[in-house]
């Protein structure tokens, strides 16, 4: 029988039925488990103290009962070590041959993945993020978006989630008449080949300014707008046009960062699906007209009772509520999602909150299932002097610079320290580290706070960065080169039992990659992830600096070279479950 593969799980399902056993009530009795303090046990369960209280009896006896009952369980006894610590903790510490069961078990990461898809299994989310508009550079701030999206696609898909990946592009609006008219008057060929979005934005610019000192010029776009939205041929074709070229100028981005979706279902996709928004909402008594415009009000709630959500402007035109509205019955229809994410910064909390009101409101009055719906928010990127960060000019910083000034730094540092790479090896070394290093600087923070940018920490060899993690995988490689060993057919009859300290202790840190993996995807919060493998790379450093691997003694060096496998393997699976590429050299 294998070892479980998610301990935590499984040992609260048993928790809960031996509290069942001695009586207790599972809506009184909090059984969820915990990692405990390493001091005194693997995982802990606190429920105890709650339930004591709140009936007036003494915890340390409560928490003696439920141990007596998880005693009668033998394969629970072979497992583990059980006891109460201070006033009724329970806690539970695995004995060394689970450890080394568990780390036989499972040895690759499909191995990895197959058993962590159990959590989201059958389970379709749809995932919105990166959402740049048309024709538009993307700059720094949009880097939270892109690598906390493609983040959690690749968390909730390798524990077992349908996960469709739509990139809402911002292609439709009257921007579009500044567009069409400067492209049509301004262009200039040459530079639109050489970088279109850099010739687009331009155009947009020189026809704003254009249009505010000649009314001739702004009567003229407006124009353009009307025969886009009235569906003109020609302006139909010049809108595609910039489409397609928005679009391919930012997959270079994408690329670099190894991010991809499977639709771009954009702003324009839900100009004809809003008329069913419209329709239904004031058929239904949920929307009403205010000011010649289309709203909903939400009374009950405290911070919207007097601030409409407005779904159609009082020019009759649409708005961003207007197809968020129509996307949300489409996703639920069409995608049959279970689950809908939204990754954008902060400041649109107030109007996603108001889409989820609306939302529930219509799809309770017409028997519509909903989605469990998260808006999932960021904070600022900050420079180092506190404020949000810019050029020296005080321009944002394009995305596309911001790589590359990432990669460039990177080969200096690869050029530096490894001079006797080849020019290929170092530039695609330089690459990993340098757009790693930009990730992980992102994602090892808590999202919803800013953060301070800073190039020589995020590309610093020590603490918890990019590079100290690739450089730890790395070194593991080298520990089997130097070997001679293939690191996926290690001789494990030749393991009997982890014997030392530093072996038992990197072993459990090992096994704790299952319930870090589930906060991380519960919480869609990839720092926990981060935190998480930045420890076992230092558990790991301190079981290689006091036990040598490759000695003379066989059976010693198959269980060394088995916990450095399983070190590589989770580190490896946990960068790339983040996005970032590792190295088997640097």
């Amino acid at each position: 029988m294998e070892p479980w593969f998610d301990v935590q799980t499984n040992l609260e399902k048993i928790v809960r039925k031996a509290v069942a056993k001695i009586g207790i009530s599972h809506t009184e009795f909090d059984a969820n488990i915990r990692l405990a303090d390493p001091r005194f046990g693997d995982f802990q369960v606190n429920g105890a103290l709650s339930y004591a209280k709140k009936n007036q009896q003494n915890p340390r006896e409560v928490a003696t009962k439920i141990i007596e009952q998880l005693k009668t369980d033998n394969s629970l006894n072979e497992s583990f070590e059980i006891s109460i610590a201070g006033p009724g903790f329970i806690n539970f510490t695995l004995k060394p041959p689970f450890l080394l069961d568990w780390l036989k078990t499972y040895s690759g990461e499909e191995h990895l993945r197959t058993n962590a898809g159990e959590l989201y299994r059958n389970k379709t989310f749809v995932v919105d993020f990166s959402s740049p508009n048309a024709a538009k550079q993307m700059h720094v701030g949009h880097i939270r978006t892109i690598v906390i999206g493609e983040a959690i696609c690749r968390l909730l898909s390798f524990c077992g989630a349908n996960v469709i990946r739509d990139n809402h592009i911002g292609d439709w609006g009257t921007g579009y008449g500044m567009i069409l008219y400067g492209y049509k008057n301004f262009l200039d060929s040459k530079a639109l080949k050489a970088d279109p979005l850099e010739e687009l934005e331009r155009l947009y610019r020189k026809a704003s300014a254009i249009t505010k000192e000649d009314p001739n010029a702004l009567n003229e776009a407006r124009q353009e707008l009307v025969r886009l939205q009235n569906g003109d041929p020609e302006s139909i074709a010049l809108w595609e046009r910039v489409n397609k070229l928005s679009l391919e100028a930012v997959e270079v981005i994408y690329q670099k960062l190894d991010v991809h979706f499977d639709y771009y279902l954009g702003e324009s996709f839900y100009r004809d699906k809003v008329e069913q928004v419209y329709r239904e909402l004031t058929d239904l008594n949920i929307a009403e007209e205010s000011k010649g415009a289309l709203v909903v009000f939400h009374p009950e709630h405290p911070r919207f009772a007097t601030q409409p959500f407005i779904i159609r402007k009082s020019d009759g035109a649409s708005n961003y509520a207007s197809t968020d509205l129509a996307t949300m019955l489409y996703r639920t229809e069409h995608f049959k999602a279970d689950h809908i994410i939204v990754i954008t910064d902060s400041r649109q909390s107030d109007h996603f909150e108001q889409l989820h009101l609306t939302t529930e409101k219509w799809f309770k009055k017409t028997n519509r299932e909903l989605p469990d719906f998260h808006h999932v928010t960021f904070g600022t990127i900050l420079g180092e002097d506190g404020k949000a960060i810019k050029t020296r000019s005080g321009e944002s910083i394009r995305l596309k610079e911001l790589l590359a000034e990432a990669e460039e730094r990177a080969q200096r540092i690869v050029n530096e320290k490894n001079p006797d790479l080849s020019p290929k090896e170092a530039v695609e070394i330089a690459s990993a580290i340098g757009i790693g290093a930009l990730i992980y600087a992102d994602l090892s923070q808590n999202r919803t706070g800013d953060y301070v940018f800073a190039w020589n920490k995020l590309l610093s060899l020590e603490g918890n960065t990019a590079p100290y993690l690739l450089y730890a995988a790395a070194r593991i490689h080298s520990i089997f080169r130097k070997a001679g060993i293939d690191e996926n057919s290690l001789p494990l009859e030749k393991i009997n039992e982890l014997e030392t300290p530093e072996e038992q202790y990197l072993a459990r840190k090992l096994i704790a990659f299952v319930p870090n993996l589930n906060q991380t995807t519960t919480s869609l919060r990839p720092h926990f992830l981060c935190n998480y493998l930045y420890e076992l790379a230092g558990v790991f450093s301190s079981f290689y600096n006091n036990n040598k691997v490759l000695v003379d003694d066989d059976a010693i060096k198959a269980r060394r070279l088995l916990l450095c496998h399983r070190t590589l393997l989770i580190l490896e699976t946990g960068l790339h479950l983040l996005g970032i590429r590792t190295l088997k050299r640097m």
